[in-house]
């Protein structure tokens, strides 16, 4: 009895309805991915070609100062003086004169024009710089031939080294502190200019794509509502269309929701042809077992007649039997179909205070007399359960389950029937039996009208409407109730629950 003591919890279904935030991220999304490459492979190539430009021009200051130097340094007197003391040498000017594989001299003019000398690990450095051309000569005209960078612990330089005709070797650096800055405010200005480039662009295009895109927010919002319409009986008002100004034909987002509402009045005239035909027919079941009652109750006149009044032979008792028990079946079909037709019409309830416990114990005392060969059980809580409903058709629901129980499981079976309360203060019923179960294919249709499970369960041979199902259905529902089945092979339940009030 899991189901008395909790409620559990019934999951509503997913309608659907489809989310356009997630469509307007990902377009601005993309659009921001796009203007990141593009200012990726702009700022790429405008750093690669400044800094080809920026060393290009430093070059051509290194290839002068080298020239002053070695100039200054190979003067016709002879003497080996400093490249340093070359006039026009500029602040931060590196020179050094290498002899036979050893420093002479090295310094580095400061930006106040004094000259300082440099590490032994510096003069390592500068000795092992490859030569890059003969001097002295005129400067050359592209800039520094074989120009290497070096990291020196005064900064980076930009050092060549060019062989004098006595043999010497005379160094001359210019530092790239100024290219560097140069370049790393290029980087800068370029990732600030981009970064703001690409707020402003994803600020502008979120406002326009959600402009573009807010008809199918209307379109998403109709679906949504049709989606939880009740469509699949009764009259149902399918008034919901898109508006106007989403359904314009001269957009493709209007094309969409003009085939919508085109759609829409397509369901809503079939809508309307289904329930006038299912009025119809209700009609006609209703006029029709009103009709038959009459006729069926003459023939049950007349067979008791006879039996009173005319000698039968054994033959002629035998066929009168058979009319009887078949009036008597035509006749339950026929109060049936009144039934369900009354529902169907939703006539109201004769409602008033009901112990659903003094009706489960007379009822399955009833059952007991009819079918001693199954096993009935009562489980009951102390306090009795009571509720304000119709009373008569909470009978009929608990006879129809009882019987359904007894006619489609063989005999010696258990069925227990149970009442109690939720812990949500509904009303609970339930008909357990420990038969063969009911087929898995016939489960989602038990409920249908004219559903027989005589085929696939092991019945008695009492005859089946098919309709009791779907008359507990129908109360339950008119109660504003729920049923629940739950069925495998040794055990088969039907829960019912009512509102407490």
């Amino acid at each position: 009895m899991s189901k008395l003591s909790g409620a559990e919890p019934r999951s509503g279904r997913s309608w659907l309805h489809p989310d356009t935030w997630h469509l307007r991220t990902k377009l601005v999304l993309v659009v921001m991915l796009l203007l990141v490459g593009i200012c990726t492979v702009v700022g790429t190539l405008l750093y690669a070609t400044m800094d080809r430009v920026l060393t290009q021009q430093l070059d051509g200051q290194l290839a002068q100062a080298s020239h002053r130097a070695v100039e200054f340094g190979t003067a016709s007197s002879g003497l080996r003086r400093d490249p340093l003391d070359a006039p026009g040498q500029g602040a931060g000017t590196l020179s050094a004169r290498i002899s036979n594989g050893v420093l002479v001299t090295s310094g580095l003019r400061t930006a106040d024009g004094k000259i300082v000398s440099i590490t032994q690990s510096d003069a390592d450095a500068l000795a092992s710089i490859p030569v890059g051309g003969q001097g002295p000569g005129g400067p050359p005209g592209g800039g520094a031939t074989g120009a290497v960078d070096r990291h020196l612990s005064p900064g980076s330089f930009r050092l060549v080294a060019i062989q004098v005709p006595n043999g010497d070797v005379v160094v001359t650096g210019l530092p790239l502190a100024s290219m560097q800055a140069t370049l790393g405010s290029l980087v800068l200005t370029t990732v600030t200019v981009s970064l703001g480039g690409l707020v402003l662009v994803g600020l502008l295009g979120t406002v326009i794509i959600r402009r573009t895109m807010k008809p199918l927010d209307e379109l998403s919002r109709v679906a949504g509502q049709v989606a939880q319409l009740p469509l699949e009986a009764g009259e149902v008002a399918l008034a919901v269309r898109v508006p106007d100004s989403a359904s314009n034909p001269g957009t493709e987002v209007g094309q969409v929701g003009n085939a919508l509402n085109r759609m829409l009045d397509n369901v809503a005239g079939a809508l309307e042809a289904r329930q006038a035909s299912e009025t119809k027919v209700r009609q006609f079941v209703a006029d029709a077992s009103h009709e038959l009652r009459t006729p069926l109750t003459a023939i049950r006149g007349y067979t008791d007649m006879l039996r009173l009044t005319e000698p039968l032979t054994e033959q002629g008792a035998e066929s009168l039997g058979r009319v009887e028990s078949q009036s008597l079946r035509m006749s339950r079909l026929v109060e049936d179909l009144l039934t369900l037709a009354r529902l169907d019409e939703g006539q109201p309830l004769k409602r008033g205070p009901v112990d659903l416990t003094q009706l489960l114990v007379e009822t399955v005392t009833d059952q007991k007399v009819i079918a001693p060969d199954h096993v009935w059980r009562l489980e009951l809580p102390e306090e009795p359960v009571e509720i304000t409903a119709d009373g008569a058709k909470l009978h009929q629901v608990l006879v129809n389950l009882l019987s359904n129980a007894r006619k489609h499981t063989p005999a010696g079976t258990t069925v227990t029937a149970a009442a109690g309360r939720s812990a949500t203060g509904e009303a609970v019923l339930t008909v357990t039996d420990n038969g063969p179960g009911i087929p898995p294919d016939l489960r989602d249709t038990v409920f249908s009208r004219f559903t027989r499970a005589d085929k696939a369960r092991t019945s008695t041979g009492e005859g089946s409407t098919g309709l009791g199902l779907s008359i507990v259905d129908a109360i339950v529902k008119a109660h504003g109730g729920s049923i629940d089945v739950t069925s495998r092979p040794g055990r088969t339940e039907f829960a019912v629950y009512l509102p407490a009030a």
